[in-house]
């Protein structure tokens, strides 16, 4: 059994890093890092929340939150088109991702705030695949395809 520490990082040598080397290493990811992946990586994040806030996997019922979900699908909503080329066709597995978030928060209840329009123009109407769905706080949704 060693006696360091499991969580201090180890260096090429097997030895402890010292605060210089974990600088040093920490640049250089930094340097290696793209805005994209950073942007990537936060939609993945919040569309893995948003399951979570619509109590959509085992055991997350008692987490549902509809305020939590309209803004998780509006953020990935506006963050998805940043990074949407770069993936290429696999952009396609995202927006499935949040067309179910927008299908659970319908379900759910979600509607639209009193008098807003959606983009058939009819107020208050539940969402199908070819209207979005407007959150509480209003902001039109993303759906595929539109």
């Amino acid at each position: 059994m060693s006696d360091q520490d499991p969580q201090m990082p180890v260096g090429p040598d097997g030895n402890p890093m010292t605060e210089e080397q974990l600088a040093a290493a920490y640049e250089e990811q930094i340097k290696q890092l793209r805005v994209e992946d950073v942007l990537l990586q936060t939609v993945v994040s919040l569309l893995n929340l948003g399951g979570r806030k619509a109590g959509l996997a085992p055991g997350t019922e008692d987490e549902r939150d509809l305020n939590q979900l309209a803004l998780t699908i509006e953020g990935v909503r506006r963050l998805l088109p940043l990074v949407e080329e770069a993936l290429g066709p696999d952009a396609a597995q995202l927006k499935e991702a949040v067309s179910q978030l927008q299908m659970a928060y319908v379900q759910l209840g979600g509607q639209a705030p009193a008098g807003a329009e959606n983009a058939a123009g009819a107020a208050s109407q539940p969402a199908t695949p070819e209207s979005p769905v407007t959150p509480p706080g209003g902001g039109r949704l993303w759906v595929p395809g539109q």
